[in-house]
């Protein structure tokens, strides 16, 4: 993980794909009805819109992570496929209540909310996220929710509406290092800050779980790594996925290097040993992956 100059030959053997960088394309029953409740609901999936490597498996094992309010995220981090634009506004307020009725669907025993950043609106959108909590809790009593959060520019009120609807697990992800923040995210997100928001949900509700998640391949130091895993434990956070960065076209950051699975175990290993509660860690990792799955079976049951 550590830098160093590379000459032009280096870097493009560096970044050929490696074997371990294998998707699963296979469209299975589940995907399909995933895929046809989100369309005719008109929902958004992160799923898509993120181009996320694990959509097929994911969704033929029941897991899928529903993303709110729209899919023109105001901010413009350079890792991210989400487009970048002004939403003016607009909120469909028969969201909440469809995603519910998605979820009951489904049969999900495990349901991922998470969203574009909405600084167009006062409150972030902490009342949609809130809402659509509600409505799935009213239609799902039994399933758990996991919401992704924004920083909604650090406002404890906004954040605290988003709590007092009481989700399972609430998270936010600080993305990648100190350091490394300001080149790969957007200028109003603040390595501080996102480590802030994770501090004030335990303090607004201990009894929620917390989750974040870190990026490898965007060159950075494993020092810088650790800190940053130290970081999230000083700020109680529960739960930690670590994944690889996967470039998703040329206009985005380039990729640095392709993190071996044995560093994932071997940080895996460092985090446990720090105190999170459960950790997952390879390459093809990302926030909210197989959520359900690992979150069921190995936290809260």
């Amino acid at each position: 993980m550590p830098r160093r100059a590379l000459s032009n030959n280096q870097i493009k053997q560096k970044l050929q794909k490696p074997d371990w960088i294998k998707v699963n394309f296979v469209q299975g029953k589940n995907y399909k009805k995933v895929k046809e409740a989100s369309k005719a609901l008109n929902l958004n999936t992160v799923c898509q819109e993120a181009n996320c490597p694990n959509i097929y498996e994911c969704w033929d094992g029941g897991t899928a992570t529903f993303m709110l309010l729209g899919d023109i995220c105001t901010r413009g981090c350079r890792f991210c496929h989400v487009k970048s634009g002004n939403p003016k506004g607009v909120v469909d307020i028969f969201e909440p209540e469809n995603t519910a009725d998605a979820v009951k669907e489904l049969e999900l025993e495990y349901v991922v909310l998470t969203s574009v950043d909405r600084d167009d609106l006062s409150d972030g959108g902490s009342t949609h996220f809130a809402e659509t909590v509600n409505q799935i809790y009213k239609k799902n009593e039994n399933t758990l929710i996991e919401v992704l959060i924004p920083d909604f520019s650090g406002n404890l009120d906004n954040l605290s509406i988003v709590a007092k609807a009481k989700p399972t697990v609430i998270a936010h992800n600080i993305e990648t290092t100190r350091t490394l923040t300001p080149l790969v995210r957007d200028a109003r997100a603040s390595y501080d800050r996102s480590l802030e928001v994770l501090r004030n949900v335990k303090e607004l509700d201990s009894n929620i779980y917390t989750k974040s998640s870190i990026m490898l391949g965007f060159g950075e130091k494993y020092s810088e790594v650790i800190e940053a895993m130290r970081d999230l434990r000083k700020a109680d956070v529960d739960i930690l996925t670590i994944g690889q960065y996967l470039q998703p076209s040329d206009f985005h950051i380039s990729i640095k290097q392709y993190v071996h699975p044995d560093e994932f175990i071997k940080l895996k290993d460092v985090a446990e040993d720090m105190g999170f509660k459960y950790v997952v860690s390879g390459p093809l990792v990302r926030s909210s992956y197989k959520a359900g799955e690992y979150f069921v079976k190995n936290l809260v049951k």
